[in-house]
């Protein structure tokens, strides 16, 4: 029996290590093809990545810089998230055609509407130019001269090798400058909407359950491709035409059930899985718990007066929810962190390499780099954290602050560039300012500000606060700044940059506001700045060493590079998960759970009376499974942002869902990833379906799809078989 346990525990071990990573796709290799199929997939690493025949890769385009999207139709129709399109589902909404609350849908393609400045960038292949990248760096001592040589050779590279007229040339570093990536891309610019939920549906839950398993999230918005007629990239024309893809996804309505092979594919964003442990303990122990208690303290106070007034409530709804998200993701992934051990997993880690090196005879590479991360990590950190207090306070949560800091900017203009450059900013300023005034109320921000700066005061490293902040009684200051600035109102910043340079800076320097970010200011760009990108600058030379050294002395272990928002295969399987003790999640949800959650008319959890009908009725069709509608499942794939909108791809190669998000418990992925606790969210492929058909009536949209039953398929050749 204790021979049975101990082969258990090593079965479990090694199934866990198949998992996890963000792979380049041009790289897979019969490793890698070996974890897929050992987890259930079917298909080979060509069939996933391949540049002389149609593949995968071909189906999965970047939606607009910073999300994922995937072709599912010979005529070019894209799937994405309903938060990824947002944008622009919002800029078509009028009053009379509201179509964030009410949705859209194009029943003829003459109906499907244009997007300015949306874009799908495809790439057509990868390869790797590392040597021809740090070509003339051998010689250079300095760190800020290798950069500047390796930035040089990659602009002449990235116009020099070969692509077509319509291509282009990107280059990006992994493994933190040691191997560099040549991605030849095709972006296509008429990119138009064809279909999207309501945000009953397609938000549902929005801010509550934002990070959160259990979800109920129909997170998904259609968008179709056109080109010109000979399938190339285009401007928008009323000529251009659906555009023909290498590849597109089939749809499965197969369904999953808990260990089915899952393959995520995408544009993930940022990781930092590398860190010495020293680095992680920093995040935990100071960054993260002072960006969480800045956060904290200002949504407390917008809670309070949203919860009072309605009209504050519509102001601040957007900025509340903005503030939120990474607020509730550092909590997260602080605990995160904590639970897996991450920091005493990673010192055992770097015990072992310290024997590596010994035993490889690499001390004088390598045998200094732990002791030199220690020490510029621990010079570093009152610079971050004073980093950390000042982009959290005057940049991001104090609206007053942030917008006089955009009028300092100003003065640094007129010094530097002169009156024309000051004026160009000025009128940019005046009227780009007046949608963030439209939304501010002067009492919350001068609550937040009484609350931010008393912690920038007590808590922020002493040796940078200004002399004007020294034994200053807060309340004292929030009165006089909120009572007397001009930058409290639209108005009054507009009549505080009447005038020509020498007026208007004469003015702004009489102005408390004024006084106060330019005092925060100008000691962060002179004291804290510069000091922090010294140390981060050897950090991130100390980051390539080290990562050489890991990919050098662990020939035999599966390194993955970070993320850096280029085109990855990440794989896992369908898998529920215990955050807690007497906890136990289940991997699927269904429309009962959308139900239960149901409150009328309010704008997280209100739900449509046609989607109440459906769900009395039962009416799934044939998306339902055993009388129940599936809604979201759960995976232990390697996500990041950026693979918002990325496919679910089954084991044959089918679409089964899209990803949209994280589960709270598992949000460390981006420093330390665990199977154990990391999840990916992912909406249902067959509730997509079932939105388009059953709620929108968009059968065109159906009928253009390759919709496909493999399990059912499958069962009925062998029937006839017998």
């Amino acid at each position: 029996m204790k021979f049975l346990k101990v082969l258990l525990l090593f079965f479990i071990i090694q199934v866990q290590a198949q998992q996890g990573g963000m792979w380049i796709p041009s790289l897979l290799d019969g490793i890698n093809e070996s974890e897929m199929k050992n987890l259930g997939m079917k298909m080979s690493v060509k069939d996933i990545y391949d540049v002389n025949n149609s593949s995968l890769k071909d189906a999965v385009p970047q939606f607009n810089g910073g999300c994922t999207s995937e072709v599912i139709s010979p005529k070019g129709l894209l799937l994405t998230n309903h938060h990824c399109g947002y944008a622009q589902i919002q800029s078509h909404s009028t009053v009379d055609h509201d179509y964030l609350t009410d949705g859209f849908w194009a029943f003829k393609m003459e109906d499907e509407l244009p997007n300015k400045d949306l874009s799908v960038t495809f790439i057509v292949k990868i390869e790797d130019v590392t040597q021809l990248v740090l070509q003339g760096t051998e010689t250079l001592s300095s760190e800020a001269e290798k950069q500047q040589k390796i930035q040089k050779n990659i602009t002449s590279l990235s116009n020099s090798l070969p692509k077509e007229n319509w291509q282009e040339n990107k280059i990006r570093t992994f493994y933190e400058g040691n191997q560099y990536m040549l991605f030849v891309t095709e972006t296509y610019t008429d990119v138009r909407l064809v279909g999207a939920p309501p945000s009953s549906i397609g938000k549902f839950g929005s801010d509550t359950d934002n990070w959160v398993w259990p979800r109920h999230t129909g997170d998904f918005s259609i968008f179709r491709i056109y080109a010109d007629k000979n399938n190339k990239p285009a401007p928008y024309s009323k000529d251009n035409v659906p555009y023909t893809p290498k590849h597109f996804l089939p749809v499965s309505l197969d369904g999953v059930a808990e260990d089915d092979f899952t393959l995520v594919f995408g544009y993930p964003g940022s990781t930092n899985e590398y860190l010495p442990a020293v680095a992680v303990e920093q995040i935990v122990n100071e960054l993260n718990p002072a960006k969480i208690e800045i956060r904290d303290k200002a949504l407390k106070v917008a809670d309070a007066y949203m919860r009072q007034d309605n009209a504050i409530k519509i102001q601040y709804a957007s900025k509340y929810a903005s503030i939120a998200n990474y607020w509730k993701k550092w909590i997260g992934e602080s605990q995160g962190l904590k639970k897996s051990n991450a920091v005493a997993i990673k010192k055992s880690e770097e015990k072992q390499f310290i024997e590596k090196v010994t035993k490889a005879g690499k001390e004088k590479e390598y045998g200094s780099l732990l002791n030199d991360f220690e020490k510029n990590y621990i010079e570093i950190a009152p610079y971050a954290l004073a980093r950390d207090y000042f982009q959290e306070i005057v940049l991001r949560n104090t609206e007053l602050l942030k917008v006089v800091y955009n009028v300092y900017q100003l003065d640094q203009i007129y010094k530097f560039r002169g009156e024309q450059s000051f004026n160009d900013r000025k009128n940019n300023l005046i009227s780009g300012l007046s949608s963030l005034y439209k939304n501010y109320n002067n009492n919350v921000d001068r609550d937040v500000f009484e609350q931010l700066i008393t912690l920038y005061i007590t808590k922020s490293p002493r040796q940078f606060l200004p002399k004007s902040l020294n034994n200053v009684e807060v309340k004292k200051l929030a009165d006089e700044i909120y009572t007397n600035s001009k930058f409290t109102s639209y108005e009054g910043f507009k009549e505080i940059l009447e005038g020509d340079a020498r007026t208007v800076l004469k003015n702004i320097n009489n102005d408390k506001a004024f006084l106060l970010v330019k005092e925060l200011t100008d000691i962060y760009n002179t004291q804290i700045a510069p000091k922090y990108e010294e140390i981060n600058l050897k950090i991130t030379a100390l980051q390539r060493d080290y990562m050489k050294a890991q990919l050098e002395l662990n020939k035999d272990k599966r390194i993955f590079p970070n993320a850096n928002s280029t085109l990855r295969v990440t794989y896992g399987k369908v898998k529920g998960y215990e955050p807690k003790d007497a906890t136990i999640y289940t991997p699927i949800t269904y429309l009962e759970g959308v139900m239960e959650k149901y409150i009328p008319g309010d704008y997280e959890f209100d739900v449509s009376p046609k989607l109440i009908d459906l769900f009395n009725k039962k009416d799934y069709g044939i998306y339902g499974e055993n009388g129940k509608m599936p809604v979201n499942f759960i995976g232990t794939n390697h996500t990041t942002g950026g693979n918002s909108g990325s496919p679910a791809i089954d084991a044959n190669g089918n679409l089964i869902g899209l990803n949209f998000d994280r589960a709270w418990e598992g949000t460390m992925s981006d420093i330390y990833y665990s199977p154990n606790i990391c999840r990916n969210i992912m909406v249902d492929a067959r509730y997509i379906l079932f939105v388009i058909d059953k709620y929108a009536g968009a059968k065109n949209l159906i009928e253009e799809l390759k919709i496909v039953h493999p399990k059912k398929d499958k069962s009925s050749k062998n029937k006839k078989k017998k």
